[in-house]
């Protein structure tokens, strides 16, 4: 049974709601203001809150941004007001509410916004994360000043960065909400259809991930799509985490895709490069995984904490992820201590150039093709050749994973090429 959370000062609203609701077959809580209902978010995550805008203690909109910034608008909200404004929506729209219902409320239209909403809500719960959840340091609000900026542009965006930085949270801060989302798992609709992906995406966002990794016959395919953005109003963001203008230095991408794509960019900050926010990321992660159930009832120690605090993170986010995954399900104890997490991590990344003797004359590009190709053959070998584990814990997607062990010459068996072990 799905729950809705109603937030109205008013006992007349909160009643009527809770008894419509309710014969429709969901579960109904009730909270007269933003204390209570800070008190019923701390506890569980609904699946749907009702908000009111004007209420005596704190207003819905404060609320809606607490939440936000706390990493906890985990579900969709829906603001309510009996006297709201275009401008209030529009904000509210912004922060991440799904919806805005103007008082008095028609059943029908409640009905039909709680559907969509609920329908949204089971896919909003998969995201772990979310730009506002990335932390509050000085390189991530400006991270976010810098998107906030473009947010109105048209023009396609490249977004940079190391992989498993963030790069499709950046995306979909941009995304308007209410709106396609397009975000395909592979390129292979560049060759087989590209304008049906802007059909699928048409007034909304078409997210392209590690677009550095294009065939020469998908970035013909991208070409011609981004011809045609404005015919089907879709907004192009692009991701990479390779350099692009060093592909078209080698001849392999396509200088005039690069020119297109590029008109505007944003480097998204690795996750060692804010590693002040590790910790709240790490207790985000595992506070969501235990509402879903995914994991049982865990906590970090403090110890462990500035362990993975001081830790690199060479796999980002993605690999971040993983481990407080892991970490929940196969520790014994509720509390999570210091050695299981120093147990847990790979050995730090700035022992392998000692390891693998990497020579420091190289030229730039030989030397970190010769520094990529040691940090690939460490985790292959830790992981027993399975190149599954081997993409989890990098952050990279197999496809994408394979692509870049035959760039670098790493050849596998084929046992380990079915993603098996050695």
């Amino acid at each position: 049974m799905q729950h809705i959370l109603v937030v109205d000062d008013e006992i007349g609203i909160r009643e009527l709601l809770s008894e419509i609701l309710s014969d429709e077959g969901y579960q109904v809580r009730l909270a007269e203001n933003a204390a209570a209902a800070r008190i019923f978010r701390g506890q569980v995550r609904p699946d749907l809150v009702l908000l009111d805008i004007w209420m005596p203690d704190t207003d819905g909109i404060t609320l809606l941004k607490e939440w936000a910034a706390a990493g906890l608008l985990t579900m969709p909200v829906v603001m309510m007001s009996g006297h709201g404004t275009i401008d209030t929506a529009v904000e509210a729209t912004r922060i991440g509410a799904y919806d805005f219902l103007e008082k008095p409320i028609a059943l029908q239209k409640l009905l039909s916004t709680v559907g969509r909403a609920l329908k949204q809500g089971g896919e909003q719960a998969q995201s772990a994360l979310s730009l506002a959840s990335l932390g509050r340091a000085p390189l991530v609000m400006e991270l976010k000043q810098r998107l906030e900026r473009v947010m109105a542009l048209r023009t396609p965006l490249l977004l940079t960065g190391e992989p498993g930085c963030g790069l499709e949270l950046a995306a979909r801060f941009l995304h308007q909400r209410n709106t396609p989302w397009v975000a395909p798992d592979n390129h292979s609709a560049l060759v087989e259809a590209p304008l049906d992906l802007l059909g699928q995406a048409r007034e909304g966002t078409l997210f392209l991930r590690e677009v550095a990794d294009l065939t020469r016959i998908e970035q013909k395919g991208l070409l011609l799509a981004v011809t045609k953005l404005e015919r089907y109003n879709v907004r192009l963001i692009s991701g990479a985490s390779a350099d692009l203008a060093e592909r078209v230095a080698q001849g392999v991408f396509d200088s005039r895709l690069y020119s297109l794509l590029a008109a505007a960019t944003i480097r998204v900050p690795s996750l060692r490069e804010h590693r002040e926010d590790v910790p709240d990321i790490a207790n985000l992660t595992l506070s969501r995984m235990v509402e879903a159930k995914e994991t049982p009832p865990r906590q970090f120690t403090t110890a462990a904490l500035n362990v993975l605090r001081n830790y690199d993170w060479p796999g980002n986010l993605a690999q971040l992820e993983s481990l407080v995954r892991t970490l929940a399900l196969t520790c014994p104890a509720e509390q999570i201590p210091v050695e299981e997490v120093s147990r847990a991590l790979p050995l730090p990344i700035a022992a392998l150039p000692a390891t693998h003797n990497l020579s420091l004359d190289l030229p730039l590009r030989d030397a970190r093709d010769a520094f990529e190709r040691a940090y690939f053959e460490h985790h292959i070998a830790r992981e027993g050749g399975n190149i599954s584990r081997v993409a989890e814990a990098v952050g990279l997607e197999r496809t994408h994973l394979y692509r870049k062990l035959k760039q670098l010459g790493i050849r596998l068996s084929r046992k380990t090429e079915n993603g098996e072990p050695q």
